[in-house]
């Protein structure tokens, strides 16, 4: 019984060491790239049950921001391949495991 508990701890706290996002590829320009990692981040908290939400507003929000034509995939274990504008692709982590996928389309 107490390996069970002690495997949730540890489990718990690595997401927390893991909180921060992690940049997994991005061809953004910097200012940019800041930008919509920080509203990734944003939406995720604010919709930490709600994934579709979380996306939904990052796309809305890029698509004010930056034109039209955003796309954002979030969730947990999926692969996925796509063609997007050059110097319009994010793919990083949040939270240990939330996968973030945020690129432009026209």
């Amino acid at each position: 019984m107490a390996g069970t508990g002690d495997g949730k701890k540890e489990e718990a706290d690595y997401k927390r060491l893991h909180s921060f996002p992690l940049i997994r590829h991005t061809d953004m320009p910097e200012e940019m790239r800041v930008e919509t990692m920080e509203l990734c981040v944003t939406a995720c908290e604010k919709f930490a049950t709600n994934n579709e939400s979380a996306a939904k507003m990052i796309k809305e929000s890029m698509d004010k921001k930056f034109g039209s034509s955003w796309h954002v995939v979030i969730g947990e274990g999926f692969g996925f391949e796509v063609t997007h504008e050059v110097k319009n692709l994010l793919y990083m982590f949040f939270g240990g495991s939330l996968a973030v996928c945020v690129w432009k389309c026209s």
